[in-house]
């Protein structure tokens, strides 16, 4: 990647995103707010959380489920795309973030629909199985894609036929080719097991963007499952 492919890359995030997003001072707000916090700046992009909007719109999903709150910049883009009594779900690791997310959902009026589960995702998604809770229509995974495959094991045994699960930064600059580090192992990993169940069909699709080189995974539960 040169510096002046991510110079077009972001002219064009941002062309698309005036003409059919438009200003968006919530938006703005959060981000402000967890750059203000010193948050790391790897939350969904505008152009992604419109994606992940329009995604639960046409699902007509009511009931979502988070792996990965940061700094509720997707939670914020998702609540919005459901009616009480929709709810989402959402776990982060660290309580610094999780408490600066609250701020933002609450501060953008859908601090109702949401809540946030602060410690390990894996030990939040075991806890939330074993209270049988009504499936999900809807996940997003984006966390630390070591345990990529064990989130989204999680999302297929949360879910029901038809539940849509998106897992952002599969591609990872090309890394997930060969890249010895442990989010592109686990991207492979859950590629590799995608490969071999017969419960989910996937796709994964490479994107450019404000957010460099990268892309997601889009699933959907098969019928088959009971």
């Amino acid at each position: 990647m040169t510096t002046a492919d991510q110079q077009t890359w972001t002219s064009v995030d941002k062309y698309f995103d005036t003409a059919l997003i438009g200003p968006d001072p919530v938006i703005a707000e959060v981000e402000r707010a967890g750059e203000k916090a010193g948050l790391p700046a790897i939350s969904v992009s505008k152009a992604q959380g419109k994606l992940l909007y329009l995604l639960i719109r046409g699902a007509r999903a009511q009931r979502i489920l988070e792996v990965g709150t940061l700094g509720g910049h997707s939670a914020v883009w998702m609540a919005r795309a459901i009616q009480p009594p929709g709810r989402i779900v959402t776990f982060e690791l660290d309580p610094r973030h999780a408490e600066v997310a609250r701020a933002a959902v609450d501060q953008a009026g859908v601090g109702d629909l949401v809540d946030i589960r602060v410690g390990p995702a894996a030990e939040g998604l075991a806890a939330l199985a074993d209270e049988q809770p009504e499936p999900f229509d809807f996940v997003f995974i984006d966390a630390d894609k070591a345990s990529n495959a064990t989130y989204l094991d999680y999302a297929v045994r949360l879910g029901r036929p038809g539940t849509v699960i998106v897992v952002d930064n599969v591609v990872r600059d090309g890394r997930v080719l060969e890249g010895a580090d442990e989010g592109s192992e686990g991207v492979r990993r859950l590629v590799d097991m995608l490969a071999d169940r017969t419960d989910v069909e996937a796709v994964a699709v490479q994107t450019v963007g404000e957010r460099g080189y990268d892309g997601f995974l889009l699933a959907v539960v098969s019928d088959s499952v009971a």
